[in-house]
């Protein structure tokens, strides 16, 4: 379903949940490249990208979103169609950017005046709600980076290595999608790509400035969930030495006693076996044999 908005003289075009019709009217009317809409036919996801024609852009974007259990980062695709007088979106109905068409169409139906002159500014306007919501993202990644610090120190390592192993698949995620993009934004910014307006380098400059801000919070964020990541690899192993030397002093302090209870179990005749104090004396060497060794341990600063 095709739904449009006027701002001015630029024309918002947004498909939502397009179809095969919808690609044909939009290809008969605005005449672009068969291989574009091919692109808009696929369901898989394609590398970002901006191909440039005559008389129109096409761009290929990804931004971040959380799955349905708020747990793993999955890439949505935009494609986005870019000429002198029009843009077109395409969506789902239940995408960001489907709502903030129907936000714009409100924000119109009231007359509020939106100060977009040129489908440059529209695209801007686009662009820029669409790094607000790809910041927020980020930020409740970098709130689960903050929580596997905090569960380093938690006796729960189960839940501590799910928590930094799904942080840090995350991480792997928006790097896939940032690092494409970079060099794309850099051409806008740097005028390879003219627009149709003038005087909008500082305006994707702006763009440029909040990805590269939300691309180091990625690199710190992934520096630091594989800190955490070794920090937690080191207290586990330490805490497994820690248990087998305790095991360890166990078995050594068991085996003279195991060794003296074992001689004497034996059905042959032991010095003092017939002696009514027998019992109570290995029961005395064992004690001592105990204590001789937690007094070696000790001196030894092995405990």
């Amino acid at each position: 379903m095709i739904e449009t908005i006027k701002i001015g003289t630029i024309r918002w075009h947004h498909l939502v949940n397009p179809t095969e019709d919808d690609f044909l009217y939009i290809q008969e009317t605005f005449h672009f490249h068969e291989l574009d809409i091919e692109d808009c036919r696929s369901l898989l996801n394609q590398r970002p990208k901006i191909d440039t024609y005559d008389d129109y852009y096409f761009l290929i974007l990804h931004f971040p979103v959380f799955d349905q259990s708020n747990t793993f980062i999955k890439t949505r695709e935009d494609k986005i169609f870019w000429g002198e007088d029009f843009i077109i979106t395409m969506g789902r109905a239940d995408w960001i950017i489907s709502d903030k068409f129907r936000d714009t169409r409100q924000r119109i139906d009231k007359k509020e005046d939106l100060e977009i002159a040129t489908s440059d500014a529209l695209l801007y306007f686009i662009l820029e709600f669409m790094m607000k919501h790809t910041y927020g993202v980020i930020r409740r990644v970098g709130d689960r980076v903050d929580g596997a610090g905090r569960y380093l120190f938690d006796r729960k390592s189960v839940k501590t290595i799910e928590n930094i192993s799904v942080t840090r698949k995350n991480i792997i995620q928006l790097n896939t999608i940032f690092k494409p993009q970079l060099l794309l934004f850099q051409r806008l910014e740097k005028g390879t790509i003219e627009g149709y307006a003038e005087n909008m380098e500082d305006y994707w400059g702006n763009i440029l400035d909040a990805y590269n801000k939300m691309w180091d919070l990625i690199e710190d964020y992934s520096e630091l969930i594989e800190g955490f990541s070794k920090t937690f690899d080191s207290m586990q192993a330490n805490r497994t030495n820690e248990i087998m030397k305790i095991l360890t002093f166990i078995s050594s302090i068991l085996m003279p006693m195991t060794l003296i209870s074992g001689i004497y179990g034996m059905n042959v005749d032991l010095p003092f076996g017939k002696n009514p104090y027998a019992f109570l004396f290995i029961i005395l060497v064992m004690v001592g044999v105990f204590f001789g060794f937690m007094f070696y341990f000790k001196r030894k600063k092995w405990m």
